[in-house]
Order: structure tokens, then sequence, then C-alpha cells
């Protein structure tokens, strides 16, 4: 049986590599992991070796003790891996198959699962509906920053890709598939983004970039990403978007010099629940201001995706109601304006296929876009540092130097 090392949370803005168990067709004990799951057999399991993983925001919010993930949980839920081995009741994924795996666990099986909604899936999550590898609150599934993961039902969530050495050359676009790019298209999907859109994306980090390339590739004619870091509006620009500083000031004055009306088609909130004021009040965070802002900025009728991950505890939160996730959210401008909201976990599913052939004939660069940046395994310290000081890239783990760099 193989070593396996993952990057563990250790409590507030600390993370460490150690050494873990070797993933079994049956589910331990451990850090998060639900009793009700424990000794859960998984016959329709397939063990991976990790070709690639990622770092996410939505890890940093744990990492910066904004959730109540537990000391010792092993993160990660962006995987792409090859397949080592297989459950007795694996029936068409086979070992050497290089496969992207959805962040959402999902059984295919439950009312949920049937009709696309694999974001909430019933079965794999004994407190509430819908789970992802490493992540609190999501079953204790073991997490992917790993060299070495176990991925239930893998007939249902592993994406075979078609050719591994052409799958190899295209890696780092590749990797986004399990989680930012279908997310980010997500978010601008379900904003109604079409050909002629003009688009306003609130944030420029990993998601947001993807949000911003998939509307382009939606056909929108003007993509606005706001943000307060210029590293990460820099990025933005890069591949073709129009940016606002939304440290110096309202976006919609910004928007108006852009586009000559202060409104836009569409908006995606690529923030969350980690948001922070505009102009003066840039400094202090407002969770509630990127959710107020773009129903502000978009038109009426029109519709909002909300990508941005929002929680149900938040220990750091900066009032009470916001430690338990109710904020002051104007839903009355919403309503008077016809606005039609879409939120939670993206359902990696619906997408992952489309967005991979993409991909593979060269007709979007999402690496590109997100500004990728592979790492080692045992660089996860101090990529997570780099993550949460704001530079403007998307770390990639190469636990196994699998990747040419």
């Amino acid at each position: 049986m193989p070593d396996n090392r993952g990057v563990a949370y250790m409590g507030t803005g600390k993370v460490e590599v150690q050494n873990i168990d070797y993933p079994t067709f049956e589910l331990q004990d451990g850090p998060g992991v639900n009793p009700a799951n424990i000794g859960r057999k998984v016959p329709h399991a397939a063990i991976l070796k990790c070709v690639a993983t990622n770092i996410c925001g939505s890890d940093q919010h744990m990492v910066r003790g904004r959730t109540t993930a537990p000391e010792g949980l092993i993160l990660g839920h962006e995987i792409t891996g090859e397949v080592v081995e297989v459950g007795p009741g694996v029936e068409f994924i086979e070992v050497g198959d290089l496969c992207s795996v959805p962040f959402n666990i999902a059984c295919g099986r439950c009312r949920m699962c049937k009709t696309g909604n694999t974001g909430v899936c019933l079965n794999v999550n004994p407190d509430r509906p819908g789970s992802a590898y490493g992540y609190v609150d999501m079953g204790g599934w073991v997490g992917g920053q790993a060299e070495y993961v176990l991925v239930p039902y893998a007939d249902w969530n592993l994406l075979k890709f078609p050719d591994k050495d052409q799958a190899m050359e295209k890696i780092l676009d590749l990797t986004m598939l399990s989680d930012i790019f279908p997310t980010g298209y997500h978010g601008a999907y379900t904003a109604g983004v079409t050909s002629g859109s003009t688009v306003y994306v609130a944030g420029a980090g990993p998601v947001g970039l993807a949000a911003a390339h998939s509307a382009q590739l939606l056909g929108a004619a003007v993509v606005i990403v706001g943000d307060l870091i210029p590293e990460r509006l820099e990025q933005a620009r890069s591949f073709g978007c129009e940016t606002v500083d939304v440290s110096k000031g309202d976006p919609k004055d910004q928007i108006e010099q852009i586009l000559g009306v202060p409104e836009v088609d569409a908006a995606v909130d690529a923030v969350g629940f980690e948001a922070r004021g505009h102009g003066a009040d840039s400094e202090h965070e407002a969770p509630a201001t990127v959710l107020n802002s773009i129903m502000d900025v978009t038109r009426v009728a029109g519709k909002l995706g909300i990508p941005g991950l929002y929680v149900t505890g938040d220990p750091g939160a900066i009032d009470e109601p916001a430690k338990v996730g109710s904020l002051s959210i104007r839903i009355g401008l919403g309503w008077a304006k016809s606005h039609s909201f879409t939120t939670g976990q993206c359902p990696v599913m619906r997408y992952h296929y489309p967005l991979m052939q993409m991909i593979l004939h060269d007709k979007a660069q999402i690496a590109k876009a997100v500004n990728a940046t592979v790492i080692t395994l045992d660089d996860a310290p101090q990529g997570y540092k780099d993550f949460d000081s704001g530079v403007a890239k998307k770390f990639v783990f190469n636990p196994h130097g699998l990747i040419k760099t």
C-alpha cells in the first residue's frame, strides 16, 4: 500500500502537510467525519492518484478561521487524478483512466441527482443536502490536496478524459473543471449572459476571473470586473475585461463611465460573505455589500448569479446575525426591479463535459485567465499565505511531479 500525504487545516492561518492514511473502501473516523458515515462501505468508489489539486477561495475561508472547520481536516475539493484502484461495484471506470472529479459528491440515485441538482445530493451528507471533499459540514469526506484520494460513486462522479496524452498537455486548463471553471460559468449562465450582454463580475479572484472568461465565451459584449486589489484587476484586463476599483467608490459610477449608463444586463457575485465595503469603507468588512451592489447595478428584470460562498456558521463575523448567515440585504430593491437570483453550489456535472470540449478544442484558455501557478505539495503553507495576501494566481499542487513546468 503506498504512503499518502495531505494538507491539513491546523487552526486559524495554519496548514501543514501530514502523513495520512491511504484510502480504503470503507469510510474511517477522522476530523470532521460525520458519525453516521463512519464504517460506511463504498464498493462503488475509486482511488485516484492526484495529478493536480488546487487551492480554492473556499478553502481559504476555512484557513482564515471563518468557518467551524475542525483542526486536522484534510483540505481540497478541486481534484484531477489517475485511477489506481476500483471497488467491486465500479463497472465503467478503469484503472489508468485520467479523470476530473466534480467537487460535488453525488450519489446519482436520489431525486436531486436525477434532476441534475448534484450540488444538493440527498444521500452523501447525513446532516443536510450537498457534500464536498475536505470541507466543513459536508459529510467529512477526506480532501484531495493529497497524494491519493477516494472518490465515491465513481461511475457517476468521474469525468474521464478521452486521450491521456492530450489531457496532460492541457492539464492546467483541465484541472479547473473540478470547480472554478464550471462555477464561474454557472455564475455567468444563471445571470443570463448571452450574445451582446453587458456584465459586471464582482470579485477578481479565481472564480471571478473564471466567471469573466465564461461571460466572454457566452458572447458578452462587455465584461467589467470589480475588485480592491490592483494585481487582480490587472489580471482581468490581461484577457480583455474592463475593470473598476471599488476602493475608489461606488462601482455604479465607474460602470457609467465605461458603458455610458450606470447599469448592466447581468451581474455575478464572486466574492461571498467576506465582502468589504466600497470607497471609504473598503477597509472594513461589510458582508452584504456585494449582494446589494449587484442589485443596484443590474437593470430591471435582470438576473444575478451568486456563486460566491455564503455560510450558516461564521465565528469571525462582524456581528451576531452575520455569524449565522443573516445579512442586511435590500431584498425590496431586488423585488422592485424584478430580479432573479441563483445561489448555491454549482452543479458541476451540468457543465463540465462541454467545458472540457471547449478546452480540448482550444476554445477556452481558463488556465491563462486565472494565472494557474504550479507548486509542490510541500509548498502548501506558503501557497496559502500567498493566496491570502491577494496575489493574482490560482495555485495548483503537483503532488507526484507529473505536471511538467
